[in-house]
This record gives C-alpha cells, structure tokens and sequence, in this order.
C-alpha cells in the first residue's frame, strides 16, 4: 500500500494511491463520437451508467446523429429511453439539444465548455464530462461521487459543485484533472459508497479527514501503546 511522505502533499498522495488502486479508472459511459457521449450524459441523470450503456446501445443503434434523433421525434425517443426515468424531460432536451446543434452548430458537437453549456438540459458537469473526454481538454466534473469523496478526505470543503470543482483544480495540476476526476468516481463507486463506505478496503484512510475523526479514539489508543 502507498505510504505517504513526511513532505508529500495530501493531494498527491491520493492521486498515487488511487491510482494505484483503480489503474483502469475512465469514463465508463460507452460512445463512439462526441455526440454520443452527449446525449450518454444527459441520459445519465440519476441513473447508474450500466443501464445508461444497455439503453444508448439501443438508442444509437438507430439515431446517433442529431438528424437522426430529430426525426425520431418525441414519442418514439421517450419510448426508446423510457426505463431510465425522468424521460419525458431527458427527451424534450434531447431534441432541443439536437435541433441546436443543427442550426448552430452543422450537426457537429462544440469542443468549448461555455457553448455545451448554453445547450438545452446542460449544465456544467455534463460540459465537463463531454470537453474532458470526447476531446481531451483537462477538466473535472464534480458529480455526487466526486463531491461526497472529496468533502469526507478533506480535500474539498466548499458547498456547490462548482466551488468543489474549483477547489480540486487549485490542489490538483491541470495535466492531473481529467484523471482525478474518474479516479475519484472510482473510488466512491467501488468503495467510498455513500451508505456503507468500505474504509477497511481504503487506500488512502491515512489521510481521509472522516476516517480520522471517527477511529480517533482507537488511533490514539494504537499510538499509545
């Protein structure tokens, strides 16, 4: 297990150790181009990303253009990503994502963060999640795994997504912030849960601000002894 050093930032000591850890940490939606993984986004509200897989397959299989998924019209996209919830409003900013996307755009996905952005049904996350990893710019979508690990380490103390998001990129550099982020995802997912985190199983409980404050009596009693 990664130990860390007497001069070692927390922040470098969790990337090395989570890395370490989650070697093949990466977005773990499925998509081909740029546009699907937007729309695998939106779709992914609320939703784990193996049924946002099952369902996309499905979906791109017969529209994975904005084109395409205009002339599905809104019944039979509803229909086609019924079983993943909140579908009706999935599917009306679907469409109107499409449509802007057409008109503004010539059917093509903008690799800047501030037009994604200004597209229907998306906020800062998604962007982050579509510039990050259809195209490579460095970024860090603070999602409800993202913000739960980073507050309980101690790495992250702000209360909005976005101030998180601007807290990790100050400790973190840039060249580092796309991989934290699915490092981050990884770990909260497979062991930081949000219910019954596995800290026994913890890479990094050397420097997790609640590990510490819940063993502290049986940390000063191993110290002691």
């Amino acid at each position: 297990m990664t130990q860390i050093g007497s001069d070692e930032p927390v922040s470098q000591f969790v990337f090395d150790a989570l890395q370490e850890r989650f070697p093949d940490a990466r977005c773990e939606l499925e998509f081909h181009t740029p546009f699907e993984l937007l729309i695998a986004t939106i779709l992914s509200a609320q939703c784990t990303d193996e049924r946002v897989n099952l369902v996309s397959a499905s979906l791109f299989a017969v529209a994975n253009t904005p084109e395409k998924i205009i002339n599905l019209g809104q019944t039979v996209l509803e229909n086609e990503i019924r079983s993943l919830g909140l579908f009706h409003n999935k599917a009306k900013n679907i469409l109107a994502t499409c449509k802007v996307l057409v008109e503004d755009f010539k059917g093509q996905v903008p690799a800047d963060l501030e037009l994604l952005r200004g597209l229907p049904g998306v906020g800062r996350k998604t962007a982050n999640v579509v510039v990050s990893n259809a195209f490579g710019i460095p970024a860090i979508a603070v999602d409800t795994h993202v913000f739960r690990v980073a507050h309980r380490l101690g790495i992250a103390h702000e209360k909005t997504p976005e101030k998180i998001e601007e807290e990790l990129k100050r400790i973190f550099p840039q060249e580092k912030w796309s991989l934290i982020h699915h490092l981050l995802i990884f770990h909260g997912r497979r062991i930081c849960s949000a219910r019954k985190p596995r800290c026994e199983e913890c890479p990094v409980t050397q420097v997790c601000k609640m590990y510490q404050e819940n063993n502290r009596p049986i940390l000063q009693e191993n110290k002691e002894a």
